[in-house]
């Protein structure tokens, strides 16, 4: 049977788990009680010239029984619960518990600090459940609001759209690329006046709840005061590069021209807002529903912690008193009170009517997705495929040292064409590997990396799927290596058999872009549309896991290189001709070197801005500056290996040094939260998932040691091509190692910065926001 403390400890909502009922620290109480009766019990009577009586047991069952109707019949005078209401600056009384010893214990000093204790874990639960079921409720008011303004607008637009199929309207409704605001078409000054009869319906619609456009004329009546109404703007985020490029030249525009729009005659909806304002106020209620289904766990899960603990104290005390305080436990807020149930049931009927056509059914898999159960079968293949992988490889080691392909000795054109392809491969299967590794840590410690990522729980992949991809992945790929080299041995022509590593990566790029829901389409896509993402950084929102992509890519700049190799080795057709060095040799390819190597640094640069203009945020511009010191760095580099001299040498050296430090430094700081001079750990945080504080030593010194790997690269550590690829392709596995490594501690502090701040929902923008009219 598992212990309480570990179902506790793994059903509890991470993000919350310092407002729960420290189950443990309690257990410490009572493990003091009982130590303190036992040395408190008299030491047996050791002088009996026999042994015991025969009446012993029966002496023992008459005092355990009578023991147990005394305490019965007294249970309710052992100990009171009294509740004191306090004013906490608000218009709600908080209701504190405390627990007064009505009988005298023998350990009355151990009893009393398990009551206050006992009491604070009431207190603190009470109060935490209070505080997150008024947000969640004026959560629920501020929803409601938004859901009938746009029901509002969804029936205008249907009437218009039926009269105009009718023929009554000359004209449609025109869109504006505006981002904010309801769209504006410019007029004219000879609008009809069934146009502007349109636009009274419009407002005087909206008016019955409260709504005022802006501009409008009803928002230009002013209070007493003097001041404009407040009137109602649709705030669609920018998250695209439609919507960027909108807000971008909406602004400059208002900046340039001193508020344009009073000129503007008439406010008119768009079409595609209302369709947007209908997803995030359909995101927001599902969020909402997760949230109340989270504080209802809270609730059922402290109730379950207070009984078990009060039988541990009763057990162990051979008292009665869980009854009395269970009374009181009940009679607390976050029992007694149903809101959050019924806001639950209210919600549901809402979104089954609203989002889901009626259909029950089809609203439940929005609001409670069923998350997939892991499967043995997967389990069985990384197995299987391990296996494989290890035994095809063992094989290619063999036919290779048979061939001496690698011996200095030998030809370098498969070194040179076909080792760059089969690199990307084994490149990208070990981030897979690493990722693994890391979803497997993660779920152990209990970071909620879907919460963080934003994945979907029902298609996120799991860390058995993650190691499945890599290792079959693995094995097509060493599988290809060995048939490649059996049909070199056997005589067929160069031309067609190098042509196997470009084969492979066209069946890859096929499988990722395959439009049937097989091999893991959620996933496939999810990558696609982050990557399209990062190229377009500027221009859409940036998320944690579109930043958290963009820094796998600048550990990957190897890989970029190889693609770029093997992309000009079969274009160019060199397959055919077997002139390796003519890509080489261009000079195009080795300014193309250069694009490769900025872009991904580049691209992270560019997400850096975009969070400061979403955020206004200077520790933005800083990382920024981080990823430009990386920039000028490769830069260096690359025109070291082309010039050496001592004038590019020290050019490196100072370049790498200060890009260097500035990483080490970020890492360290900023991305895992450590160094902390004033930490109960020391040089650490003071909240620590792993439990052995010297993996954080451990795993410094080795971040430390793998970001200086760069220092190969001005040493040159080399003797013939085959040890200068072989090193190359290790320091590039090195590199990804680290990336791997770097993974958890960026992600364990994301998660106790969630913990922090008690957040385990997601907060969904709303696009009715209510604003001054006059700025």
């Amino acid at each position: 049977m598992v212990k309480f403390s570990k179902e506790l400890e793994a059903q509890l909502i991470p993000e919350w788990k310092d407002a729960f009922v420290n189950y443990w620290q309690l257990k410490k109480h009572v493990k003091k009680i009982k130590l303190s009766r036992k040395n408190r019990q008299s030491p047996p009577d050791l002088n009996h010239d026999f042994g015991c009586s025969i009446f012993h047991p029966i002496r023992f069952i008459t005092m355990k029984l009578s023991t147990k109707l005394l305490s019965s019949n007294n249970n309710t005078e052992i100990i009171q619960v009294r509740s004191k209401s306090m004013e906490d600056g608000s218009d709600e009384e908080e209701v504190l518990y405390q627990t007064e010893l009505v009988q005298l214990f023998s350990e009355e000093d151990e009893v009393r600090l398990f009551f206050e204790r006992l009491d604070d874990e009431l207190n603190k639960v009470n109060q935490f459940y209070k505080t997150k079921e008024s947000e969640f409720l004026e959560r629920g008011e501020i929803l409601n609001k938004q859901l009938q303004i746009l029901v509002d607008l969804k029936q205008i637009l249907s009437d218009r759209r039926r009269k105009q199929n009718t023929g009554i309207l000359p004209r449609s409704w025109s869109s504006s690329p505006r981002n904010s605001d309801f769209s504006e078409s410019p007029g004219e000054l000879n609008d009809s006046s069934t146009e502007i009869s349109q636009k009274d319906e419009m407002i005087a619609a909206l008016e019955r709840n409260g709504v005022n456009f802006i501009n409008s004329e009803s928002n230009r009546v002013k209070t007493k005061k003097g001041k404009p109404k407040m009137a109602m703007r649709i705030d669609i985020p920018a998250t695209t590069p439609t919507r960027t490029i909108t807000a971008v030249t909406s602004m400059i525009w208002e900046d340039l021209v001193n508020n344009p729009k009073k000129e503007c005659p008439g406010d008119f909806i768009n079409r595609k807002k209302i369709q947007c304002a209908e997803k995030m106020i359909r995101s927001a209620f599902v969020e909402l529903y997760r949230g109340l289904g989270l504080l209802k766990t809270y609730s059922s899960l402290n109730l379950v912690a207070f009984t078990k603990i009060l039988k541990k104290f009763d057990k162990v005390s051979n008292q009665q008193a869980s009854a009395s305080y269970l009374k009181a436990v009940k009679r607390s807020h976050f029992i007694s009170s149903d809101k959050v149930v019924r806001l639950m049931d209210e919600v549901e009927s809402i979104f089954t009517k609203h989002f889901a056509n009626n259909d029950r059914k089809k609203a439940m898999k929005f609001l409670r997705p069923h998350q997939q159960k892991d499967s043995h079968m997967a389990t069985f293949f990384v197995g299987l495929f391990t296996g494989c992988f290890v035994s095809l490889f063992s094989v290619y080691l063999i036919l290779a040292h048979l061939s001496g392909i690698f011996s200095p000795s030998t030809e370098t054109a498969y070194i040179e064409t076909v080792y760059p392809v089969f690199s990307v491969f084994a490149l990208l299967s070990l981030h897979l590997f690493m990722y693994g590794c890391n979803l497997f840590m993660w779920k152990n410690t209990r970071i909620n990396y879907n919460f963080i990522f934003e994945f979907a729980p029902s298609t996120a992949l799991k860390y058995r799927d993650a190691f499945l991809i890599g290792t079959t992945f693995m094995t097509s790929v060493v599988g290809a290596m060995v048939i490649h080299l059996l049909l070199r041995a056997g005589g067929f022509s160069s031309s067609h058999v190098d042509t196997i590593p470009g084969i492979l990566l066209l069946i890859f790029i096929a499988v990722l872009v395959c439009p049937f829901d097989i091999f893991y389409r959620p996933t496939r896509y999810c990558f696609l549309r982050i990557i399209r993402n990062i190229i377009c950084s500027p221009f859409y929102k940036v998320l944690m896991v579109d930043f958290f992509m963009a820094d796998q890519l600048t550990s990957q700049i190897p890989l970029l290189r190889h693609l770029e190799s093997t992309a000009c080795y079969f274009l160019a057709g060199s397959f055919k001709t077997h002139e390796y060095a003519t890509c080489k040799n261009g000079m195009l390819y080795r300014q193309l070197a250069y694009v490769i190597s900025f872009l991904p640094y580049y691209w992270r640069a560019m997400q850096c801005a975009r969070r400061w203009f979403d955020e206004y945020d200077l520790n933005h511009l800083a990382n920024m500056g981080k990823y430009v010191s990386a920039m000028v760095a490769a830069g260096a580099r690359l025109t070291y290996a082309t010039q050496s001299n001592h004038m590019w040498f020290s050019v490196v050296l100072v370049t790498s040094v200060v890009a260097t430090v500035y990483q080490l430094y970020w890492d360290f700081v900023m991305d895992w939260g450590l160094l902390n001079p004033n930490s109960k750990n020391p040089w650490l945080r003071d909240d620590l998932i792993l439990k052995n504080k010297s993996i954080y030593y451990l795993s410094i010194a080795l971040n430390v040691v793998l970001r200086v790997a760069w220092i190969e690269s001005i040493m040159r550590f080399r003797i013939n091509p085959v040890q200068t690829h072989l090193l190359d392709f290790f320091l590039a596995s090195l590199e990804v190692i680290r990336r791997g490594h770097w993974n958890f501690y960026r992600l364990e502090n994301e998660h106790l910065n969630n913990v922090g701040k008690y957040r385990a929902v997601k907060t969904v923008p709303l696009p009715f926001r209510e604003t001054d009219s006059d700025g």
